[in-house]
């Protein structure tokens, strides 16, 4: 069930898209345009006759008719525009004339409003098949098709049917040829009267004003069809030589009228209702909805854009002035901290790691207490560590609680002023601590953020893994140790002053991210927290896709739950506003609004490949993907990490963006819905080990290693 609804959002975004691409032409556009054929199979008084021609009569002779003397049939093409078809409305309205306009499904469907003002104004409206395909080159079933969606907008837009067609790429009737007459016939059986032109405006080539009034204007007071065109590109033209024409030809006699008003016809314009009416309004909102919602998509991709862009941007700059600043010959924090430090690692069900755990800080080079708090395990987590008999390693037993419990345990049990918090599955280097608890010689700092990284990076998940940590996480701490609102102090590897702990009420409950939760309270309390990239730690990251979508699930929802409890430091002053006006902000952006944004860049990449325009499509993801390879690059390099990982970059920027909106979706989730998630434990195999670490048999006693620490 976690999967259903946002695999049900993502579906119905798919669809948004499809019907989108429907509407405006992108699925099945067909530009092609046949030539002249033979005229043997046509009738003699068709192609002598007149415009309009009526087969509908199966058992009668097709009829050819002609617009009488001094009438005049404005007829519009390939819209509705809402650029001209308003400005053509307008000047019609202004002189008082009526026209034709033959609309295509798909502009219909965009702009339904300009077709109930058409027929609002006493205009005609007729079908020009839904999407302009050449019909000579089409099946029956597709011309039926065309027509009926044509109808299907038709009743939605405006509650009517029409009868009047006019097929695409027409021209006079003398141009009606053997690819051309047949399709006039199937058409007529279907109820429509076809209605071509007697004089052709050739508004489209844009000949100029007076060059337009010249080709519009029939011979001798004869009446006409005259064709022109209120879409398809730029119809300034045709509007000012309406300006001109109507009032002239009016002043010579002639009337404006629609197709049935010239011929002394019952309207073309049937009633729809029922069913059929509440089909048309279906459409049309389905596609207003798809419209607006992919320009509400767009718009999404745009801040994606941006956000990732501004983050790699800041992360790229402050990162490098973060690294000038490490190495510089002369930096320190202050005093050298030689002074001991209590490791705490809270553990529940460690079975697998605790021995390799605790084996790694008895090699630290920094002196220390480890107090190991058991939060109720039932595998022997606890036994496991009082058979090592290491000096300075304390047991420390209680039901199980959850995280913060224990940690707050731990605290209560602790020797020394500096405390520092870990993994039950981490394991650090022999510098690690001392690395870490440098930062404390500056009296302003309240707690020190490690640098995790992932040991079980050998799987494809613990290499993708790998380089979020790296390009992620470690990259982001530089950039916000910068900014001075570093987010959160990792699980992992992280030290605080217990003085600040104490100060802001310990290790808090209320969220299931404790480790956002308390480092944002050490911000508000006035405390600095700052980042140490040389303190490593390793860590068994998940190793399956269950796994990780539980951990990722239990990070996003607390923090979610962190910056709503925090949230009142948005409008606080000093160092609570510093952090809620900057940090909450930059948190939300890109720890919640990115993420579940991201997909967007994958939709419309399978959505540009398939619509286009394809090239230019890949180059923009192409080049999204450039930039966070020299991101990923360049945190590697601080690293000192191998850049072999980042072979499996694009693969992973495409699976954990999918995986991270799932997450995220479920975490909004649970949260709208007032759910409660507990501390969950994932599965370990005690695989990690720190580099140049003395290796330890898993599920074996370190005891062996005894020597005295501190």
């Amino acid at each position: 069930m976690r999967y259903l609804l946002p695999t049900f959002l993502l579906v119905g975004l798919v669809a948004m898209m499809l019907l989108r691409g429907y509407v405006h032409n992108e699925i099945i556009p067909d530009h092609r345009v046949r030539p002249p054929a033979s005229i043997s199979q046509v009738p003699d008084d068709i192609i002598e006759g007149g415009p309009v021609i009526d087969s509908r009569d199966k058992t009668a002779k097709p009829k050819s008719l002609t617009i009488p003397k001094h009438k005049l049939v404005l007829t519009f093409d390939d819209g509705p525009d809402p650029t001209w078809s308003p400005q053509v409305l307008d000047v019609l309205k202004k002189y008082g004339a009526h026209a034709t306009f033959f609309v295509t499904g798909t502009m219909t469907s965009q702009h339904p409003e300009l077709v109930r003002r058409m027929v609002a104004e006493g205009h005609e409206v007729g079908v020009h098949t839904f999407d302009h395909p050449d019909l000579s080159y089409q099946s029956a079933s597709r011309i039926k098709w065309e027509l009926s969606q044509t109808q299907l907008a038709l009743a939605g837009a405006a509650g009517i049917r029409s009868s009047l067609f006019r097929p695409p790429y027409s021209s006079f009737a003398d141009a009606m040829d053997n690819k051309s007459w047949p399709v006039t016939q199937y058409i007529g059986t279907l109820g429509y009267i076809t209605v071509l032109d007697s004089t052709d405006s050739e508004d489209w080539q844009r000949p100029g004003v007076s060059k337009i009034i010249e080709n519009a204007t029939p011979k001798h007071g004869d009446g006409a069809v005259v064709l022109m065109h209120d879409s398809g590109g730029d119809r300034s033209q045709t509007v000012k030589a309406l300006e001109t024409f109507l009032p002239q030809m009016q002043k010579d006699g002639y009337s404006f009228d629609t197709v049935t008003q010239a011929l002394g016809a019952p309207s073309a314009h049937t009633p729809v209702t029922g069913i059929d009416k509440w089909k048309g309004r279906a459409f049309i909102g389905a596609v207003s909805f798809a419209d607006r919602g992919t320009d509400v998509l767009i718009a999404g991709l745009s801040v994606v854009g941006f956000l990732v862009i501004l983050r790699f941007g800041l992360m790229l700059v402050l990162s490098f002035a973060h690294s000038r600043k490490v190495r510089r010959r002369r930096f320190r924090w202050g005093a050298r901290i030689t002074e001991p430090v209590s490791v705490l690692v809270p553990a529940y069900n460690e079975r697998e790691c605790i021995a390799k755990t605790v084996n790694s800080l008895m090699q630290s080079d920094h002196p220390i207490e480890v107090i190991v708090i058991d939060d109720g395990s039932t595998d022997g987590t606890a036994d496991i560590v009082e058979a090592m008999w290491l000096p300075n390693v304390h047991v420390v037993r209680q039901e199980n609680a959850g995280k913060p419990a224990a940690l707050n345990n731990g605290i209560a049990h602790a020797s020394y002023d500096l405390v520092v918090m870990m993994d039950g599955d981490t394991v650090f280097e022999p510098a690690t601590v001392r690395e870490l608890v440098q930062p404390f010689g500056d009296p302003r700092v309240g707690a020190v953020a490690g640098n995790a990284k992932v040991g079980n990076r050998n799987s494809l998940i613990g290499a993708w893994q790998h380089i979020e940590y790296v390009m992620g996480f470690n990259l982001d701490r530089r950039m916000y140790d910068l900014l001075q609102i570093m987010p959160t102090i990792p699980g992992a590897i992280g030290a605080f002053r217990r003085t600040a702990l104490e100060r802001v009420g310990g290790m808090s409950e209320d969220t299931l991210a404790e480790d956002t939760d308390i480092t944002i309270a050490m911000h508000r309390d006035g405390w600095r927290v700052v980042y140490a990239e040389k303190a490593r730690a390793w860590t068994e990251a998940p190793e399956s896709v269950q796994q990780l979508w539980s951990q990722r699930y239990r990070w996003s929802y607390g923090t979610m739950q962190a910056i709503w409890k925090h949230r009142r430091s948005f409008i606080e002053r000093g160092p609570s506003g510093r952090f809620g006006r900057v940090g909450l902000p930059l948190i939300a952006l890109f720890m919640i609004v990115a993420p579940l944004l991201a997909p967007l860049i994958d939709l419309f990449l399978i959505y540009g490949l398939i619509f286009g325009p394809t090239e230019k499509t890949i180059i923009a993801w192409l080049g999204v993907l450039a930039f966070q390879a020299i991101c990923a690059a360049y945190a590697f390099r601080l690293d000192k990490e191998r850049m072999v990982h980042l072979i499996s970059l694009p693969l992973q920027q495409v699976l954990y963006r999918q995986l991270m909106y799932v997450v995220l979706v479920q975490s909004w989730i649970t949260a709208l819905t007032g759910g409660r998630l507990r501390w969950q434990k994932l599965r370990r195999t005690g695989a990690v080990q720190a580099p140049g670490s003395i290796p330890t048999q898993r599920g074996h006693s370190a005891g062996a290693d005894r020597r005295p620490v501190g």
